[in-house]
C-alpha cells in the first residue's frame, strides 16, 4: 500500500500536484478549504461487554487510537467504487486498445487500484463500518463515468477506443484528484490523508502519460 506523504495542492479551478523540492524531500502541501461533505453515521465499536453505538461525531477513535471522523469514513466508501469504475474500464484495453502504451498503462493502473480497494476495505472493516451507504449517490461523484459512456467505450475498438479511454480515463482521475484534496480539507485520520496524496500523485502521473498517447 502507498503511504509516502507526497504533496496535493489544489489550484482555483483545477488541481496541480507539488513537485519534490531540490533536496529530494516532498514539498508540504497547503489545506485546502474545508469540505462540505454531509456527516455520515459511524458505528463506534464498543469496550468488552458493551454494545457499539452509532453517532455523527465529527471525530472519533479507531481500536488503535487513531482519530477519524465523517469525511475520512465518506472518502474510503466512495473511493472504493470510484477505484472500481477506473478498474472496469483499464479491463477493457487488453481486447480492445490499438496502442501497446495504452495497454501497458491500463494494467498499471488495475495493479495499482487494486491492492488500493482492499487497504480501504480493510480500514473499513477495521472499524466496522459499511462498504456503501445508502445516502451516497455515487454517480455524482468526480470524473464518474456514466453506463452509457461505459457501454460506448465498451464496443469501441483500436484507434476510436483509445481517444474515448483516454478522455474518460483523464476526467475519470482528475475526479479521484479532487476528491483527495476534499479529504485533505477536513479529513482526521493521518495515514489516510498520506495515502490519499499518494494516490493523487500516482494518478497525477498517469494523467501525464494519458496525454502523452
Amino acid at each position: 500500500m502507498l503511504v509516502s506523504a507526497a504533496a496535493v495542492v489544489l489550484a482555483a479551478g483545477g488541481t496541480a500536484l507539488a513537485a519534490q523540492g531540490g533536496d529530494g524531500r516532498s514539498a508540504a502541501a497547503p489545506r485546502p478549504a474545508a469540505s462540505s461533505t454531509p456527516p455520515v453515521r459511524v458505528v463506534v465499536p464498543g469496550k468488552p461487554g458493551e454494545s457499539a453505538r452509532v453517532t455523527d461525531s465529527d471525530q472519533v477513535r479507531a481500536p488503535d487510537g487513531s482519530t477519524y471522523n465523517s469525511i475520512d469514513v465518506a472518502f474510503v466508501q466512495m473511493m472504493i467504487v470510484h477505484h472500481t469504475q477506473a478498474i472496469e474500464m483499464a479491463g477493457l484495453a487488453p481486447q480492445r486498445a490499438g496502442g501497446t502504451g495504452l495497454r501497458a498503462l491500463a494494467a498499471r493502473i488495475s495493479a495499482a487500484q487494486g491492492p488500493e480497494i482492499a487497504w480501504l476495505k480493510r480500514w473499513l472493516k477495521e472499524r466496522n463500518l459499511p462498504e456503501n451507504e445508502p445516502g451516497h449517490d455515487h454517480s455524482t461523484m468526480p470524473g464518474m463515468q456514466s453506463p452509457a459512456d461505459l457501454t460506448a467505450l465498451g464496443a469501441a475498438r483500436g484507434a476510436e477506443f483509445d481517444r474515448k479511454f483516454v478522455a474518460m480515463m483523464t476526467a475519470h482521475h482528475k475526479g479521484a484528484i479532487q476528491m483527495a484534496g476534499d479529504l485533505l480539507g477536513g479529513g482526521s485520520d493521518e495515514l489516510l490523508r498520506e495515502t490519499a496524496n499518494e494516490m493523487a500523485v500516482e494518478q497525477g502521473s498517469e494523467i501525464r502519460r494519458l496525454e502523452q498517447l
